[in-house]
């Protein structure tokens, strides 16, 4: 028989139709499994779908996680973890590769929840949420304070009784929200919202009773640790037991063990404020009481005698000091007028050495012509026959020229 006869009697598949053959057989009898591997090349496409491969030491397969699933996890999908997916097997027809389309994943030995946790705990920690320096402190005297809570939980109850045993003047309200399961992160994000706008509290205290991770997994959401880090008003955290942590806790500005607790920790004890107000005036009046001994111990230094006589050598030395400046100010002007008299003696000296009547002392006369007794200081200036006025050191006289020479008869001696 020929290969021609042979292949006649053969049924020949295309790729097309031998790919659907096998997609049957996977569809029909891989449609509910389970399947161990460790993620690797974790991709992310815009239509929010999610592209993995599985593998172990031996083989690989590829996985997609369509976004109507992935939205559910609540941790994020890396490379190097550890998984466990349910779903079911696929074949890509276009290539002829079978998938693992995935409905469900969770990490191996450890809760999906446990994990989300700490990867948000680690991305909130690197952003800074949960440094001290941004914790605002609590009021330790607070007028009003908001609760956000169940209204009808335990945790509501336990605060409200604390409160009013220990001061029940203090002004309570209350945000009602859901704590768990659905919607609750929404509700404590508006709760903390609505009473950052209304600014009528002045300080909140987040609260829930225990429970499981589950339970309280609102206060691990991260809208929520957000508006906690946002809030202008103080919050104090009291979520679960003494044992459960949330990230609220760890971003709230205070973290109580529980409600009761953070109720405790809020409003001081009346007896307390009580006893500790005696105490602070005891200790003002024993300080007072201490410096006005203090003081009177240092008057009794000082009998009357003593201030007697201490005021008596005050007014002593001024005194000397008030005649040290009176002598001091009698010398300084007898010192001004000495100088100012010799200043004069000198100038009325100088004077009398430049005036005529000294010359006219030694034997010199002065000659003038009346009636204006006009000096006449040259020969030029008179004539024979003129009447002329002498002036002598003791008296005048008047005479009548009668020659006049031009030459200077000198005088024998």
């Amino acid at each position: 028989m020929d290969l021609e006869s042979l292949l006649s009697k053969k049924k020949i598949y295309t790729v097309s139709e031998i790919t659907k053959e096998i997609k049957l057989l996977i569809v029909d009898n891989f449609y509910d499994i389970w399947i161990r591997g460790e993620l690797s090349n974790c991709r992310t496409a815009h239509s929010g779908h999610i592209y993995f491969t599985l593998k172990d030491e031996y083989s690989v397969i590829k996985a997609v996680f369509f976004k109507k699933f992935h939205n559910e996890i609540k941790f994020d999908l890396e490379d190097g973890m550890k998984v466990i997916v349910h779903g079911e097997l696929d074949i890509y027809e276009k290539r002829g590769e079978y998938q693992v389309i995935v409905d469900y994943i969770e990490p191996e030995g450890i809760g999906a929840l446990q994990i989300a946790f700490q990867q948000l705990k680690e991305k909130l920690e690197k952003e800074g949420l949960f440094s001290p320096e941004h914790k605002m402190p609590i009021p330790p005297f607070p007028e009003k304070i908001g609760v956000i809570t169940s209204p009808t939980g335990a945790a509501i109850r336990d605060i409200l009784n604390v409160i009013n045993r220990r001061y029940r003047g203090v002004h309570i309200i209350i945000y009602p929200t859901l704590v768990q399961g659905e919607g609750a992160a929404e509700e404590i994000v508006s709760a903390i919202n609505t009473a950052n706008e209304r600014k009528e509290v002045d300080v909140l205290i987040l609260a829930r009773g225990g429970g499981s991770i589950e339970d309280l997994w609102a206060f691990n959401e991260e809208k929520v640790a957000r508006a906690i880090y946002s809030s202008e008003i103080p919050i104090i955290s009291a979520v679960g037991h003494e044992i459960d942590t949330t990230i609220s806790d760890l971003v709230a500005d205070l973290r109580a063990p529980t409600p009761s607790a953070a109720a405790e920790l809020v409003v001081k004890n009346k007896s307390e404020l009580a006893t500790h107000f005696k105490d602070l005036v005891q200790r003002m009046l024993n300080r007072m009481t201490s410096i006005v001994n203090q003081k009177k111990d240092t008057l009794s230094h000082y009998s009357e005698e003593i201030l007697e006589r201490r005021i008596k050598n005050i007014i002593v030395n001024k005194t000397m000091i008030f005649d040290d400046i009176s002598k001091a100010l009698d010398n300084s002007f007898e010192n001004i007028i000495n100088n100012y008299k010799n200043r004069f003696k000198q100038g009325v000296a100088k004077l009398e050495s430049l005036s005529p009547l000294s010359t006219l002392a030694r034997g010199y006369s002065i000659v003038t012509k009346p009636p204006k007794k006009t000096p006449i200081k040259s020969i030029r200036f008179i004539s024979p026959g003129d009447l002329v006025l002498t002036l002598l050191a003791d008296g005048e006289f008047e005479s009548r020229v009668t020659r006049v020479d031009k030459e200077i008869r000198r005088l024998k001696g």
